[in-house]
Order: C-alpha cells, then sequence, then structure tokens
C-alpha cells in the first residue's frame, strides 16, 4: 500500500495531520479486508508453533514457525527491492537474516527523527494468541484444512497492515511535536509517558475511529453474494463479527500506536542540539 508520496508531496504537506488522518482511514479498510480473508481459513495452529512442520529443519534448517519461516522468505524478496528502506516500513524478521537491496537507494526527506521503535513483537504475539483464535474461533477447536500457504498469505497481509498502522502513530508524534515543540520539550525532558500522551491522546477522535471503523466491518464482513437473501439472512452469515473488529482496535491497535507514539517522542531529542532545543523552548516554532 502506498502511503508515503515522496515525489509530489513536500514534507510539511506528508506530516500534514489531515494527509496522516487519510492515511489511517485507508488502512482501515485494508485491516478489515484482510482479517475477512484470513477468517475464510481454518485456525491452522501449528503454523505458529515453533517446530511444528518438522519438513522446514530437515530441508531448510528452519526451527521456528511455519508463519515465521513464510515471513522471512517473503521479507527477504521485499527486502532487495528497498520495501524496509521506507519510514513507515518495519520487517517482522531479524534484520540480520535480510539481504541488501539490489535497487539503489531512495532517498527519502528527513520525515522521522532517528529512532529505534519496532513492536512488531508484540503484534505477532497478540496477533497469534488473539486474533487468529477470536477470527476462526466458530470453526472448531482442532480445525485445519490443511491451507497453510493460503492462510500464511492472509496472515502476512494482516501483520503488515497492523504494523504499517501501528508504527505509523510516529508520524502523528512527529507532526503534533513540530505544531507545539513547547508543549512537548519539558514532559521529554523529564521524562513523562503520561503527560505525552495526553498531549497526542483525542478521545472525541478515538470514538468517532471505533463507530467508522464498525461500519465498516458491518458492511464488508456481509456475505452480498446470497440470491435471494435478505439483510437478515446476509447477517446470520457474516464473514467477520464486527464486535471483533471493533475490539482489536479498541484493546490493542489503538493502545499499542499510542505506545509507539511516546516511545518515539522520548527519543524526539537525542542528538538535538542544546541551542536549538532551546530556540524551541522560546518560541514555540520548530527548529529542524
Amino acid at each position: 500500500m502506498h502511503t508515503l508520496d515522496i515525489h509530489s508531496a513536500t514534507t510539511d504537506q506528508i506530516l500534514s495531520l489531515d494527509n496522516i488522518r487519510s492515511v489511517l482511514i485507508r488502512l482501515e479498510e485494508t485491516i478489515v479486508f484482510q482479517l475477512i480473508e484470513r477468517a475464510q481459513f481454518a485456525r491452522n495452529a501449528k503454523c505458529y508453533v515453533p517446530g511444528g512442520f518438522p519438513e522446514l529443519a530437515e530441508r531448510e534448517g528452519w526451527t521456528s514457525s511455519w508463519l515465521a519461516w513464510f515471513l522471512k522468505e517473503t521479507e527477504s524478496t521485499h527486502a532487495k527491492v528497498r520495501r524496509f528502506e521506507a519510514p513507515d516500513e518495519y520487517p517482522f524478521t531479524n534484520p540480520e537474516l535480510l539481504p541488501t537491496p539490489i535497487l539503489a537507494p531512495v532517498t527519502y526527506p528527513q520525515l522521522l527523527w532517528k529512532h529505534a521503535v519496532n513492536v512488531n513483537d508484540q503484534i505477532m504475539k497478540f496477533y497469534v494468541e488473539s486474533i487468529v483464535p477470536g477470527i476462526t474461533r466458530t470453526l472448531g477447536e482442532n480445525a485445519d484444512d490443511g491451507h497453510y500457504g493460503s492462510s500464511a498469505i492472509r496472515d502476512m497481509e494482516v501483520l503488515s497492515a497492523l504494523s504499517r498502522r501501528i508504527h505509523f502513530g510516529m508520524f502523528v508524534s512527529e507532526s503534533k511535536f513540530r505544531a507545539a515543540p513547547a508543549s512537548f520539550i519539558p514532559h521529554i525532558l523529564t521524562p513523562n509517558r503520561d503527560a505525552l500522551a495526553a498531549l497526542i491522546t483525542k478521545p472525541a477522535v478515538e470514538a468517532a475511529l471505533l463507530v467508522r471503523l464498525a461500519e465498516k466491518a458491518k458492511v464488508y464482513g456481509q456475505d452480498m453474494d446470497r440470491p435471494g437473501a435478505n439483510a437478515e439472512d446476509r447477517e446470520k452469515e457474516r464473514k467477520i463479527e464486527v464486535d471483533t473488529v471493533v475490539r482489536i482496535y479498541k484493546t490493542f491497535v489503538i493502545p499499542l500506536t499510542k505506545e509507539v507514539e511516546v516511545d518515539y517522542l522520548l527519543t524526539r531529542l537525542e542528538g538535538v542540539d542544546q541551542r536549538q532545543v532551546e530556540e524551541m523552548l522560546r518560541t514555540d516554532k520548530f527548529v529542524g
């Protein structure tokens, strides 16, 4: 999914809250669609267990899970075409296992400050332990349909969309920091996580997001192709439950995004010249 229009937009345009909001709204739709795609397959629990596929150890020397191997193989190809050089892309695979790009580097504008924030381990854990059982539970406790490749493709797509959405919170932090640096700097220096979280939290926006998400899940999750079916019949054959999608956002996506935003802010002044910090405090104008 294309999120950074570096060729025809300025840094200010990319970091505008309107642009960031439009990206996040598009990602809502991507996530809902990808969850529906994954829900069509069985749970296939063995895909997430280290050593679940002995043939991987025999043929590939790989002792971790089927999904971890699939991600490593796919992300290796993507790394060669410089996907993970983009500031909104974060691999699930250890970067040391990924190859260097074949293509020449892309020169990105200075959008984010240098940081080491990456919560993909938390995303993977929640996905395997909560999301997959939550969206496939109606297929039975021991459901296994043998579609290991197909379900892994869907797993990868959901994980990539969730990662991009959650890590994109750093663009929110950067945008708000640049708009009012003097409000953030004292709490970064302290440091005060609660105060920083309060500066970036908009309860009304979060409430509207959940309402919008529920509407999308309600519409996209219906089976619209049943001839002669009325709305009640289509509702009975839902591809995914609305409450499940909303719960994923409310209990995981929003809180973890906020954690990422605060983690990023806490690194925002590292390496910044003290004179610049003092100037931003004095004038409340961003100095980059």
